[in-house]
């Protein structure tokens, strides 16, 4: 198996600054020469420079979205390193693109699409299992059969090609080269051929028997949990990207909101409203207007949210003596093959504008029967955003969701877009007495910045 050391943090400054200036002593009767300045060039951008001004947010979903389709096999940090740029480069060469270790929108469309379809192809989701209280990311569709006893968990394929397993087990005054060293003899004729050995987590990789195996462990106090794959040569193309994922996601001790879920919300978050009638009514996410402490819709004041829908996660909120607002038509329109989302991205994201803008997205089933899968998903901020089918006409809510990537359980989680269809939509504000028809067909117009302040 490949090193998954975290990788040197690449530091490259190119620049070249040169001034000359040069007047040779005239002679007598010579024709004096022309003095030749050269222009000072600015200092050269490396990819490294580009990654760096990324949010950390954003350089976590690259690095797990480039290990998802095999390009990138290092530790899922964020940080920015050569192995991050080199496998950006193979990632664009693999695609017949330039390979300038920078990521273009529509390579990182692409990309986001590609990892999200093979994290789909194995069902990987993020569990808290119970047994052993270990947070870990399972693919479930590689290993559906799972069995549980009181020393831990184990999943498998239907035929043994893939097997997961999980173990606590307590220890008087463990050490991670204590562990290290009696896995590398458990069971017996393991061959190991990587071994990582820090103070608060070990590594091994190799074969066992005619199986390839990695396992990861680690301890607190007297507990000890310890992760082991075991997978056939035959499907290594397949699990390889699985088993870096599950290195990274993998929380022996997971604490606080990592026992629950995702990462809590931001302090301070930023999304789009929908004007949906002249007297205040404003269609939002609900996640983005959940536990906020004010509710502020930028340029008309605090709203309240009088309305939700726990179900599709609307919100419906209301600004009291608001004036000058312009409502959006959101009668007759539905989804089609692809749409337009118009919205305000998060201020961080345009240099701390407002502005509104509209990006195309292509929609999919999501699975759920209902909503519909964006790709690629929109900037933050756009969590509310209008939808418009190719006719221009209302064809739902783009809604962002938080989800856990293959990265450090700690770390920020990516977004993913659903769309909620129009007609859902429709009935949701029949049922809180907003009438849907009327309005303009202007969706510029009518988004607004919703600005929750949480404690």
């Amino acid at each position: 198996m490949r090193s998954l050391l975290t990788a040197t943090l690449m530091v490259v400054a190119i620049g070249t600054a040169a001034s000359a200036q040069m007047t040779p002593p005239s002679t007598a009767g010579a024709k004096p020469k022309q003095v030749t300045t050269v222009p000072i060039r600015p200092a050269v951008q490396t990819p490294a420079d580009t990654a760096k001004a990324m949010a950390q947010a954003e350089r976590l979903a690259i690095q797990s979205d480039l290990a998802w389709v095999g390009d990138y096999n290092g530790a899922i940090t964020g940080e920015v390193s050569e192995r991050m740029v080199a496998a950006i480069k193979a990632f664009q060469k693999a695609r017949g693109g330039k390979q300038t270790g920078v990521l273009n929108p529509q390579e990182r469309g692409i990309l986001a699409e590609t990892a999200k379809r093979r994290q789909d192809n194995v069902g990987w989701k993020i569990v808290t299992d119970a047994g052993t209280g270990v947070r870990l990311g399972v693919p479930a569709k590689l290993v559906p059969q799972q069995s549980s006893d009181a020393n831990g968990a184990k999943w498998t394929s239907p035929t043994g090609t893939v097997q997961i397993q999980l173990a606590r087990s307590k220890v008087a005054s463990p050490s991670t080269a204590k562990l290290a060293e009696q896995e590398k003899k458990e069971p017996a004729g393991r061959k190991v051929d990587y071994t990582v050995v820090k103070p608060d987590f070990f590594v091994l990789s190799g074969m066992q028997g005619l199986k390839k195996f990695y396992v990861r462990g680690a301890f607190k106090g007297d507990e000890v949990r310890i992760l082991t794959i075991l997978y056939d040569q035959a499907v290594e193309g397949t699990v390889e990207p699985v088993v870096i994922a599950m290195s990274s996601a993998f929380n022996p001790f997971p604490a606080g909101a990592q026992i629950a879920g995702p990462p809590p919300r931001k302090t301070v978050e930023y999304g789009t409203g929908i004007v949906v009638s002249g007297d205040g009514a404003i269609l939002a996410d609900r996640q983005v207007t959940d536990s906020c402490l004010t509710i502020a819709i930028a340029g008309h004041g605090n709203a309240d949210r009088v309305a939700e829908d726990k179900d599709r996660d609307l919100a419906l909120l209301r600004i009291y003596g608001a004036r000058g607002l312009q409502p959006l038509n959101l009668a007759n329109g539905a989804a089609k093959s692809g749409v337009e989302l118009t919205g305000i991205a998060d201020p961080q994201n345009q240099g701390g504008a407002a502005a509104v803008s509209s990006v195309k997205a292509s929609i999919a089933p999501a699975g759920n029967g209902s909503d519909l899968a964006l790709s690629p998903a929109p900037a933050l901020g756009f969590s509310g955003a209008a939808a418009l089918d190719t006719e221009g006409k209302f064809a739902g809510i783009a809604l962002l969701k938080p989800v856990v990537v293959a990265g450090p359980t700690n770390g920020a989680a990516a977004a993913q877009a659903a769309l909620v269809p129009a007609d859902v939509v429709r009935d949701f504000l029949k049922a809180n007495g907003v009438n849907a028809a009327g309005g303009s067909s202007d969706a510029k117009a009518a988004v607004v910045r919703v600005i929750c302040v949480r404690k």
